[in-house]
C-alpha cells in the first residue's frame, strides 16, 4: 500500500476507490483519520457541503493543508487501516475511546515444560498470550480453574533436559502438597505434562466444552477398569468445571460464538456496551465512552467501537448483533439487529448495562446539584424512574414456623422514615405461611385503602423478596387498576438484586452506591417492623392465654386489657387502680394476686 499526497485544492482528482485519508496542518501535525468506500466522495464532501456541517468540522476544514491517502482493496481493509493509525497517531479531530486501561493477559511460555502467569506487558516470542481479561478477578478466577485442574508448575527453573538429567534441582512444597507432580526431578514427563497444558489451552480459549470432554474419557476409562478412586479423582475435576461454567451468565448453548454491542448518547458522549459470548456464556462485558468530535452519527460511533474493542479483545466472532440499523453492510462485518429470541434478550441486556454506565456517570459528574435529594435522584435515575421516589413505600412478611402471619408497611418520605405512616397487618384471607398469596392481600388492602380515601400514591413501591413476591404484588396492583401508575421493584436480600416486574433479567447498583444503600435501610427497617409485630402478637395470644386460665377472667376480659393498655408490658407494670378501671375491683385484685404468684414461682 503506498501513499499519495493531494493539496486540499485537488480534492476533485483524488480515486473514486476504497482507502485511508489523513488530513495534516501547516505544521504537518495529523488532525485527522478517516475512511471510505470512495475517497472522492467522501474527501469533497468535507470541502463542497456547506449547510448541515457542524462548528467543529468547519475549523478542521480550516486547519488541513496536506491530504493523505492510501489505497485498499475493501472497505473492511480501510475499517482495520484507519483503526491502526487512530491507536497509534490519536489525532485530535477522531474519536478516541476513553479507556487507557492496560489489560491483564495469561502467558503461556515457550519453554520445556510451560508455565502459565499473569502479565500485562506482551513480548514478541516469550509464548501464547490469552486475553487481555476485562478485569484482574476475571483473570484470576480462570488462573484458579486451571491450577485446581491441572499440576502445572508454578516455579521459574529452567527446565531443561540436561540439567533435569543432571538432578540440579529438588522438589519444593507444591509437590509435596499435590500441585506439581516433580517435572525438575524428572517424576513427570513432558508429554504427560503438555496434555495438561494443551487442555488448560482449552479454557482459556473458551473451549469448556473440549476440556469436560478429556476429564469425562478419562473418567470412564478408570470405571471401566474398575480404578474407582481415580474415576472420582476425574469426576471431581468434571464438577469444578461444571461450576465454573455456572458461574458464568449461561446464555443458550445453542448460540456459539457472538458479539453484542449496544450505544446510547447523550450531547458529547456516546456510552457503548460490549458482550462477547464464547460457547453459550458471557465471556467479557465492559463499557466504555467514545467523546463525539465531529457530530458524529451513532451507526458511525458504534462503527468505530465494534472495530477497536474486536481489536483490543482479540474477537474474530463470525456474527455481531447491535440496537441500532446501519444504513449500509460492512464486507468482513456480519452486523445486523435481533428482533426476538434469544440474541434479541442479549441486546436487552447490554442496552441496560450501557443505560446504568451511563446515569452512573452522569451522577459522578455531579449533574445533581441539589445535596437534600442527591440520593433521591441517584435511586430515580438507577431505577429509570419518570419521577423522583421523595415517596417509597415497602412491605414484608413475618410468619416465624409458620405461626400468626402478620405483614408490614414503612413509609419513607424525602428519604426519611416516616414512622406515623407506617402500618401493621393481620394477615385474613390466607391459611398457613403463603407469602406470595399474603404479599397479593396486604398490597392489595393498602393501595384500596389508598384509593378509597382519595390519598397520593407512593412514587415507589419496594417488595422485599425475589420474583415471586414481586409478581404477587403486581397482581394486587392490577386487580386495582393502577398496574403500571406506580413504580414497584423487588429486592432479593441474597445477592441484593432488583427486579422489575415482567424482566427475568435483574440489575445489580453498585454495593458502595448511596441509592442501594437507601433501599437496604428501607427493606431492612420494614423487616425489622414485621419481626417486631410478629413476636409482640405471639407474646400478646401467650399473655392472654395465661389470662384466660385466671378465675373469672375469659376471653373478653382478655381482649379488653390488651386493647386498653396496648402491650403485654403495660398490663404488668400498671396498678390496682388503673386495671380495676378497665374491668371491675374483683377481677383486677384477682389478676394482681394470679400474676404476682407467677413472678414468684
Amino acid at each position: 500500500m503506498e501513499a499519495s499526497f493531494y493539496t486540499p485544492d485537488e480534492y476533485n482528482t483524488l480515486p473514486d476507490q476504497p482507502g485511508v485519508y489523513k488530513y495534516y496542518n501547516e505544521n504537518q501535525e495529523l488532525i485527522y483519520v478517516g475512511k471510505a468506500k470512495s475517497l472522492k466522495k467522501r474527501v469533497s464532501s468535507y470541502f463542497v457541503k456547506n449547510t448541515g456541517v457542524n462548528h467543529k468540522t468547519r475549523r478542521m476544514v480550516r486547519e488541513i493543508r496536506k491530504i493523505e491517502i492510501t489505497l485498499v482493496n475493501s472497505e473492511f481493509d480501510a475499517l482495520l487501516l484507519e483503526n491502526n493509525l487512530i491507536k497509534k497517531t490519536q489525532p485530535k479531530y477522531n474519536i478516541l475511546l476513553r479507556d487507557d486501561k492496560t489489560y491483564p493477559y495469561l502467558l503461556v511460555t515457550k519453554e520445556n515444560f510451560p508455565q502459565i502467569y499473569p502479565t500485562r506487558k506482551m513480548i514478541s516470542g516469550k509464548g501464547t498470550y490469552y486475553g487481555p481479561f476485562a478485569s484482574v478477578k476475571a483473570m484470576n478466577n480462570v488462573l484458579e480453574l486451571i491450577r485446581s485442574l491441572f499440576t502445572i508448575r508454578t516455579c521459574k527453573l529452567d527446565l531443561n533436559p540436561y540439567k533435569i538429567a543432571e538432578q540440579k534441582y529438588k522438589v519444593c512444597l507444591e509437590y509435596h502438597i499435590g500441585n506439581c507432580l516433580g517435572p525438575c526431578e524428572g517424576l513427570q514427563g513432558e508429554p504427560a505434562y503438555m496434555k495438561d497444558i494443551e487442555q488448560a489451552k482449552n479454557i482459556l480459549k473458551g473451549n469448556l466444552g473440549v476440556a469436560k470432554a478429556y476429564f469425562k474419557q478419562y473418567m470412564q476409562e478408570a470405571a471401566e477398569k474398575y480404578a474407582f478412586e481415580r474415576a472420582q479423582y476425574y469426576k471431581d475435576k468434571l464438577d469444578l468445571l461444571e461450576k465454573y461454567q455456572a458461574k458464568s451468565m449461561v446464555v443458550n448453548p445453542a448460540i456459539k460464538d457472538l458479539d453484542v454491542f449496544t450505544i446510547v448518547t447523550d450531547e458529547k458522549i456516546a456510552y457503548v456496551n460490549f458482550l462477547k459470548i464464547k460457547n453459550g456464556s458471557i465471556n467479557i462485558t465492559k463499557t466504555v465512552e467514545l467523546k463525539k468530535k465531529l457530530d458524529e452519527t451513532e451507526p458511525e460511533l458504534l462503527l468505530t467501537a465494534i472495530v477497536r474493542l474486536r481489536d483490543q479483545f482479540n474477537s474474530e466472532s463470525p456474527e455481531i448483533i447491535v440496537n441500532i440499523e446501519f444504513d449500509e453492510e460492512y464486507e468482513g462485518l456480519n452486523i445486523h439487529v435481533p428482533k426476538i429470541g434469544d440474541k434479541k434478550h442479549l441486546l436487552e441486556l447490554s442496552l441496560k448495562n450501557a443505560k446504568y454506565y451511563k446515569k452512573e456517570k452522569a451522577l459522578n459528574a455531579g449533574e445533581v446539584a441539589d445535596k437534600k435529594f442527591r440520593v433521591l435522584k441517584q435511586l430515580q435515575s438507577d431505577l429509570s424512574l419518570q419521577e423522583m421516589p421523595d415517596h417509597i413505600e415497602c412491605f414484608d412478611n413475618s410468619n416465624i414456623q409458620g405461626t400468626n402471619p402478620v405483614a408490614s408497611m414503612v413509609c419513607f418520605l424525602n428519604g426519611k422514615p416516616a414512622n406515623k405512616e407506617y402500618r401493621h397487618y393481620h394477615i385474613k384471607t390466607v391459611e398457613g405461611p403463603n407469602d406470595f398469596a399474603s404479599m397479593t392481600e396486604v398490597v392489595g388492602r393498602r393501595y384500596k385503602r389508598l384509593l378509597e380515601e382519595n390519598k397520593p400514591l407512593p412514587k415507589l413501591i419496594v417488595i422485599d423478596g425475589g420474583k415471586g413476591q414481586l409478581s404477587s404484588s403486581v397482581v394486587a396492583l392490577k386487580n386495582l387498576g393502577i398496574y403500571g401508575k406506580v413504580p414497584i421493584i423487588g429486592i432479593a436480600k441474597r445477592l441484593e438484586e432488583i427486579y422489575f416486574p415482567e424482566d427475568s433479567y435483574p440489575i445489580h447498583i453498585d454495593k458502595k452506591s448511596e441509592s442501594l444503600r437507601l433501599l437496604q435501610r428501607i427493606r431492612d427497617e420494614a423487616h425489622r417492623f414485621a419481626i417486631t409485630f410478629h413476636r409482640d402478637m405471639r407474646s400478646k395470644k401467650a399473655f392472654g392465654t395465661m389470662l384466660t386460665e385466671i378465675e373469672g377472667i375469659g376471653p373478653g376480659t382478655s381482649e379488653k386489657l390488651l386493647k386498653h393498655f396496648k402491650s403485654v408490658k403495660k398490663i404488668q407494670d400498671a396498678s390496682l387502680e388503673e386495671i380495676e378501671a378497665v374491668i371491675g375491683k374483683s377481677k383486677a385484685e384477682k389478676l394482681l394476686e394470679s400474676l404476682a404468684q407467677k413472678k414468684s414461682d
